[in-house]
């Protein structure tokens, strides 16, 4: 009777324990996303003094690895427009003379999360929200297509993971081009003079930015410590 005991219990111990090990395999994290995004765009330069004036469309895809649940690695590629009052023969902006410009942006950028990041049953560490800071290099292709330019990405967001495998992700980019011509006219050379824009940042070039809200998709889950879980 006694070795009966001894069995039951013995194998319920080990029941539980492979249980638990599955478990924690299983709560392992994925380690890549891929989303799409999409939201508001606009331009401050030459010809627009403050943000969120003449607000156009934003939209593009992002691909983002995770190191780690406090970095990541992210690739995003944006198409962008802008708008902005043409100028005059002085070179003065005219209010009820819009022009357009479209962009398209490639980037690259190292990401912080201020709290560690993701939805571990059994890590009280591991939070399902954090907002988030970024930084990176970029290559934007402007004025309708016809130019190529190197910009500086930043900004920072918020991220929430509302299910298993999906998040939601506010961000607001900022790309600070190391050029000073973005509107592609001559006479914008004149806006300084009306708006001294030209000192509106340490570079003293154009500067463009979206606030997007982005859906993304978890994948690759890392890999299990526990081979015989797998």
């Amino acid at each position: 009777m006694l070795r009966k005991h001894v069995i039951i219990m013995s194998t319920m111990l080990i029941t539980f324990l492979l249980s638990t090990m599955c478990i924690y395999a299983e709560d392992r994290p994925y380690l890549c996303e891929f989303g799409v995004q999409g939201g508001l765009s606009y331009y401050v330069g030459d010809a627009v003094p403050h943000i969120f004036m003449y607000p156009q469309y934003a939209a593009g895809g992002q691909f983002r690895y995770k190191f780690t649940p406090r970095w990541a690695l992210q690739v995003k590629g944006q198409w962008q427009q802008i708008k902005y009052p043409a100028p005059d023969e002085q070179g003065v902006p005219v209010k009820d003379n819009m022009l357009k410009n479209q962009m398209i942006n490639i980037d690259v950028v190292a990401e912080f999360n201020f709290f560690r990041f993701g939805q571990k049953q059994y890590d009280t560490r591991i939070k399902p929200i954090t907002p988030y800071i970024f930084l990176g290099v970029g290559m934007g292709v402007y004025n309708d297509y016809s130019k190529v330019g190197a910009y500086m990405p930043f900004g920072f967001g918020m991220k929430w993971k509302f299910a298993p495998r999906w998040g939601l992700n506010i961000a607001w980019q900022h790309q600070l081009f190391f050029a000073d011509n973005l509107e592609n006219n001559p006479l914008y050379d004149n806006y300084p003079n009306e708006y001294k824009m030209n000192g509106s940042n340490i570079l003293k070039n154009d500067l463009t930015s979206t606030l997007t809200l982005g859906i993304v998709f978890e994948f690759a889950r890392q890999k299990a410590v526990c081979r015989r879980c797998q």
